[in-house]
């Protein structure tokens, strides 16, 4: 994933979290109220905060985000133990210069007939909030944690956050 630097503590912090991650499942809502999830490959965090990822316009996602433009993206980064969860507001667009500045070989496999397939489109999520777990990456550094004593009390396994751009950051807190 291609990522911009942030002016955005928050968004800083998020994009840090999802750099590894590089696939994100996208929840939407189906005209049912039923939610689905599919993956996606993360292209970018912009410098706005915006999220990028490609698709096929003619897909049944973008019927449902026709219909209901608010989604969740979920993140999990198994080896280093971090997990987001973000809520956004998603815009379906084709912009041919975008598209091109996003490209990359490792997409191709998805989408064989590359840019000047038709029935591409870009995907944009704005980041409205944001929920973050972070856990330290090692087994012992996760046991240490539990284990830690100072004054009697454990020490703390990880972080967990909140994110609202453009909003003072709500503060980490152990979990």
């Amino acid at each position: 994933m291609k990522k911009r630097t942030q002016n955005d503590p928050g968004l800083a912090r998020l994009a840090d979290l999802i750099a590894d991650a590089e696939v994100a499942m996208l929840t939407t809502e189906e005209p049912d109220g039923t939610l689905r999830s599919r993956p996606l490959m993360t292209l970018e965090m912009d410098q706005e905060g915006r999220l990028w990822f490609f698709t096929n316009l003619s897909t049944r996602k973008v019927g449902e985000m026709d219909q209901h433009r608010k989604v969740n993206l979920s993140y999990a980064d198994v080896a280093r133990q971090a997990f987001v969860s973000i809520s956004g507001r998603v815009r379906l667009l084709r912009d041919e210069e975008k598209a091109r500045e996003l490209w990359t070989q490792r997409v191709k496999p998805w989408f064989p007939s590359g840019l000047e397939d038709p029935d591409l489109g870009l995907l944009e999520v704005t980041v409205d909030e944001a929920e973050y777990w972070d856990v330290p990456a090692s087994r012992m550094q996760r046991l240490f944690g539990l284990t830690a004593s100072g004054g009697g009390e454990p020490g703390q396994p990880g972080e967990h956050g909140e994110v609202r751009p453009g909003s003072p950051p709500l503060g980490e807190r152990p979990h």
